[in-house]
């Protein structure tokens, strides 16, 4: 008699295979996070490439992943960094032919030793390792600061870590003023990673902008040290301002002036190419716009965003200046001075475009970026205390993202039951 054999269940099998499969990751995952081992993978894959390759059908063979954009990202940045960086010296540097004198302080501690302390002489070169000498320990603060809350919150969740902290950190330190305090860097970049990141899931699941809200908590929680323009200048007793506060102030008056007389205006041109006082990666719209390309062409940022932002503040402005005021100077401010003042540029290409908090639908995009350029110029004009209003708008707007994704959506429920008569 032929003893018959069973047959393997193809139930059994496949349970099986996923036993083995969840065991095998679980295993990886416990590798992973071994005593010392996670971060030395991490930062052995930011220099190294992953030598395995997908397998099978349901992987997208893409070369951008989370490192290499945020990679890209930052090389989008650097000529506003290296403008930033110069500019601190140059600023200071015509502080000092007003009398005033740089602060005694560790950070120029290594520079005073290798250049002897700036001068009227100092050059391109030394004025910008003056700059360097105050912002990399604001970056370094910044960027360990904010490694230390990813690395918590990845062991508590046993994820894998991500670059996305690098950018966090690089955004958050050029929107801060040059003599922000290191302690209060880590209170502010703390609050925007953990507050507005992490606690809503990390990576990928955050609604607000993390450097942004990270900057809004320090400003109204410690005003006088990030809200004063003594800040925005590297030597001891500034008195100066911005052309947004000499504008909210009435110092700067914009009365019978067009939006097209910027062109013939060299003070404008100043604030265009970024020689004037301002946040460390904020002054030059040129290096920002140049970078801002980049960051379109990669289509790591997408150009509708830019379009709604441009067109809200442009729209917003021109009828400002059609109203007019008598008491408001910011009123007549044309949308051309509004581009060049303030952390407008880098906000409408670096922190606007973030596609985590921005609107999905193509229609939604333009309506975010409209209302983020709306919002810009209506706190401008509305509250003179707070002449910068990009901040507040895109924090605004991000909160409103989701609900014209759901609006573009129901439109396009409507429109196809209509289509099919259903």
């Amino acid at each position: 008699m032929t003893k018959q054999v069973k047959k393997p269940d193809l139930q059994e099998a496949t349970d099986l295979q996923q036993a083995t499969d969840l065991q095998q990751a679980t295993d990886l995952q416990q590798e992973y996070y071994a005593t010392g081992k996670s971060m030395k993978g991490f930062l052995r894959s930011l220099v190294i490439a992953n030598g395995r390759s997908t397998k099978g059908k349901v992987h997208v063979r893409d070369a951008i992943d989370v490192k290499r954009t945020m990679t890209l990202v930052g090389i989008c940045l650097l000529p506003a960094i290296l403008f930033g960086l110069y500019n601190i010296g140059l600023q200071a540097q015509v502080a000092l032919a007003s009398g005033l004198a740089t602060p005694d302080i560790w950070k120029l501690a290594i520079f005073n030793s290798l250049l002897g302390g700036l001068s009227q002489d100092t050059g391109v070169l030394g004025l910008f390792l003056y700059g360097l000498s105050f912002y990399l320990p604001i970056y370094l603060t910044a960027l360990l600061t904010s490694l230390f809350w990813e690395v918590v919150f990845a062991r508590v969740r046993g994820q894998e870590l991500h670059e996305g902290f690098f950018v966090t950190a690089l955004l958050f330190t050029l929107i801060l003023p040059v003599s922000t305090p290191l302690w209060l860097v880590a209170m502010g970049i703390s609050f925007g990673v953990v507050v507005a990141k992490e606690l809503f899931g990390g990576m990928g699941y955050n609604f607000l902008n993390p450097a942004l809200a990270g900057l809004a908590f320090i400003y109204f929680a410690y005003p006088s040290e990030v809200a004063t323009v003594q800040q925005l200048v590297a030597v001891d007793g500034f008195t100066g301002a911005t052309a947004l506060a000499q504008t909210a102030a009435g110092k700067l008056s914009f009365a019978d002036y067009s939006w097209f007389s910027v062109f013939s205006d060299p003070n404008w041109l100043n604030n265009f190419l970024g020689f004037t006082v301002g946040a460390i990666g904020e002054t030059s719209t040129l290096a920002i716009l140049l970078g801002g390309l980049m960051l379109l062409i990669t289509r790591l940022a997408d150009w509708r965003i830019v379009v709604g932002v441009m067109l809200g503040m442009i729209a917003t402005a021109t009828i400002c200046n059609y109203i007019g005021s008598s008491s408001n100077q910011m009123m007549h401010m044309p949308w051309t001075w509004h581009l060049v003042t303030g952390g407008f540029a880098l906000a409408m290409m670096f922190m606007a475009t973030d596609p985590v908090t921005t609107s999905y639908t193509r229609q939604g995009k333009f309506a975010y970026g409209a209302l983020i350029g709306f919002m810009t110029v209506l706190i401008r004009v509305a509250n003179p205390k707070m002449a910068e209003g990009v901040m507040l708008a895109i924090l605004f707007a991000n909160l409103w993202a989701p609900l014209f994704d759901y609006l573009v959506a129901r439109a396009n429920i409507k429109r196809r039951i209509k289509r099919h008569g259903i």
